[in-house]
C-alpha cells in the first residue's frame, strides 16, 4: 500500500512557475514508477509526465515538453513536477500517482494507486 500527499499547488500568473511535491508513504517507493496526471474542470483525467524508478527515464505529454520537468529523491520518498511558462490552459487539479514496477508508463491504467490533488489556477 502507498499513500500519496501532493503540496505546491496555488495561483499563479500566466508565464509564472510553480513546484509540485508528492510524498510517499512506505519503504518500497523506488520500486514504483511515478507520474502527474492533471485534470480540468468537466474533463478527463490526462497525462502530463511520467519517470521510471530510477529516475533516468522520463516522458511527457506533446503539450508540456519543453516547459516542465518530473524528477525524483527517492532518498525522501517524494517525485517533483517543475512547472515553467504556465497557460491558463493548465488550471487543472493535479494528481500524482504510483505504479507497481520500474517502468515509466504514459497510460492512467497503469497506476495503482492516487494521491488526493492539488488545485493549480493560472490566471491571464
Amino acid at each position: 500500500q502507498v499513500q500519496l500527499v501532493e503540496s505546491g499547488g496555488g495561483l499563479v500568473q500566466a508565464g509564472g512557475s510553480l513546484r509540485l511535491s508528492c510524498a510517499a508513504s512506505g519503504r518500497t517507493f523506488s520500486s514504483y514508477a511515478m507520474g502527474w496526471f492533471r485534470q480540468a474542470p468537466g474533463k478527463e483525467r490526462k497525462f502530463v509526465a511520467t519517470i521510471n524508478w530510477s529516475g533516468d527515464s522520463t516522458y511527457y505529454a506533446d503539450s508540456v515538453k519543453g516547459r516542465f520537468t518530473i524528477s525524483r529523491d527517492n532518498s525522501k520518498n517524494t517525485v517533483y513536477l517543475q512547472m515553467n511558462s504556465l497557460e491558463p490552459e493548465g488550471t487543472a487539479v493535479y494528481y500524482c500517482a504510483a505504479a507497481r514496477g520500474a517502468l515509466a508508463t504514459m497510460s492512467i491504467k497503469g497506476y495503482d494507486y492516487w494521491g488526493q490533488g492539488t488545485q493549480v489556477t493560472v490566471s491571464s
